[in-house]
């Protein structure tokens, strides 16, 4: 374990760094942008070969050149993109802040072919730690990670560059029996269920507790204590359980039936057993925010997150603002867990996922469902709307206004993904994108910033986010965007 009397100590440099990384700040300074996915192995398994192209999305982190001038950005990640995503991204800059921001851009490849983490390969680099060092030089510098764990730490401490983040023995405070209790301490709402169970007996147990206490219950979720991103979630329908015989029997078996890998990982690291909520209307919102030294907590951002896959658990994009019903009490809860979040010492982005459930009546029930203490699918969307229209989130409305008065919206994604476009090169599908007038325009402030183009060549995948003055224009420009990439699919077709 690294030194921690050393890293607490270098901690205290982050508030300097971080006044300097302010609009209107003229302050040089150097903020190291740091991808690095130190997640187990059942997460990154969802990923496979595409961890390369999901750190791009983190190249949105460029735009900051378009608020902050005195920025200087090191990208660190497993390949940086290529020269023609490069020119387009710098081309989303107001057109005064291109060459500045071109300059004071560093790229730093750390591609060795393993699985392993960014920070774990920059490690196993000290000329490349020696590169930074002397780029930096005396200029107040902080790392940008996605999370943090011991390997970030430890460079953290290489480079003599605080980071932007929780400590790692924190981390255990955004798992899934740890943030019910936290989510109750916060006086926030929880779904009905039980924390810290590990085997088939706990389960049903926690089953049985639930239907005593919501006899309507129509389902259940699983959830492994440390997992994300819908990872180790396994939902249970409870209703061909009131049909059957041997309901206990039913349920046993349901539960046994689980593959192997999932049950052992219960039983080694615990988890939570809720009920599903369902409602006549239902959301899926969460709330982005921010816990700066000293312990301020900010609220950035409440989106509707849409969900896919398996049963319903996979984050595949985003909305925001979250619905003007319930977006202020959003932020009133994730204001409260941060203020527990920072009494423990927390510090950076974390966001809170809840769930909504409406009534016939027009009525929302809000509940909280988990802790991420570490940047995650709603960052690189609220990242580009943050650097490219500067403005605030008002919570009391739940709208990011600019800096004229105007109100913006955007639909994100990291998943329109065709069989038919891998392959396809990432200017191709720019030119294609420019030539249905969906292009971000810096002076008017809106249109379709791409992210993960190098995904094309994997899966046929890439992302957008769509920024518009109003929700419904942001989903057209979006739908927009797939439109004019299948059309290019259709002219390809023909010429070959």
């Amino acid at each position: 374990m690294a030194d921690r009397a050393a890293f607490a100590r270098l901690q205290t440099k982050l508030a300097a760094a971080l006044e300097a990384n302010q609009s209107g700040s003229a302050t040089e300074h150097v903020m190291i942008v740091l991808p690095s996915y130190s997640v187990s192995e059942s997460l990154l398994s969802h990923y496979t070969n595409r961890i390369a192209s999901l750190e791009h999305r983190y190249l949105n982190a460029l735009f900051v050149a378009n608020r902050i001038p005195s920025c200087e950005t090191l990208y660190v990640a497993t390949r940086g993109p290529s020269p023609e995503v490069l020119d387009y991204l710098l081309g989303l800059l107001r057109p005064e802040r291109r060459a500045t921001a071109r300059s004071q851009l560093r790229m730093i490849e750390v591609d060795d072919g393993s699985a392993r983490s960014v920070a774990l390969r920059l490690l196993d680099r000290p000329e490349l730690i020696a590169r930074i060092r002397d780029e930096i030089g005396d200029r107040p510098a902080f790392i940008e990670p996605w999370n943090v764990t011991e390997p970030e730490v430890e460079l953290a401490l290489a480079l003599g560059v605080p980071i932007n983040g929780a400590a790692p023995e924190l981390r255990p405070l955004a798992f899934k029996s740890a943030g019910r209790r936290l989510f109750r301490a916060s006086g926030v709402s929880v779904p009905v269920g039980r924390e810290d169970v590990r085997t088939a007996e706990d389960v049903v147990a926690a089953v049985s507790a639930i239907l005593a206490e919501r006899p309507g219950a129509r389902g259940i979720v699983v959830k492994h204590d440390d997992s994300g991103a819908g990872d180790g979630n396994v939902a249970i329908d409870l209703e061909p359980m009131a049909a059957a015989e041997d309901p206990a029997a039913w349920l046993r078996g349901t539960i046994d039936a689980l593959p192997d890998w999932y049950r052992r990982d219960l039983a080694e690291g615990g988890g939570v057993v809720e009920e599903r909520i369902v409602g006549q209307r239902f959301a899926s919102p969460s709330a982005q925010v921010d816990i700066r030294p000293g312990g301020e907590v900010v609220v950035l951002a409440t989106h509707e997150q849409v969900l896919g896959g398996p049963g319903g658990q996979v984050y595949l994009g985003c909305r925001f603002p979250a619905d003007p019903a319930y977006a202020p009490l959003l932020a009133r809860h994730a204001a409260a867990v941060g203020a527990q979040l920072a009494a423990r010492g927390a510090l950076g982005r974390f966001s809170v996922d809840f769930v909504a459930a409406g009534d016939a009546s027009g009525g929302w029930d809000v509940y909280a469902l988990e802790v991420n203490l570490r940047k995650g699918g709603t960052t690189h969307p609220y990242t580009a709307l943050r650097n490219l229209v500067p403005g605030r989130y008002d919570t009391p409305t739940g709208q990011w206004i600019t800096e004229d008065g105007s109100p913006r919206a955007y639909t994100s994604t990291d998943n329109l993904v065709e069989p038919i476009w891998i392959g396809f090169p990432a200017d191709a599908v720019i030119r294609a994108v420019a030539a249905a007038g969906l292009q971000f325009d810096p002076v008017k402030g809106v249109g379709t910033v791409l992210h993960m183009l190098s995904g094309l060549a994997i899966d046929g995948r890439f992302g957008v986010t769509a920024i518009a003055a109003t929700a419904t224009e942001a989903n057209s420009m979006y739908d927009g965007v797939q439109d004019a990439v299948m059309r290019l699919a259709a002219s390809s077709a023909k010429l070959r």
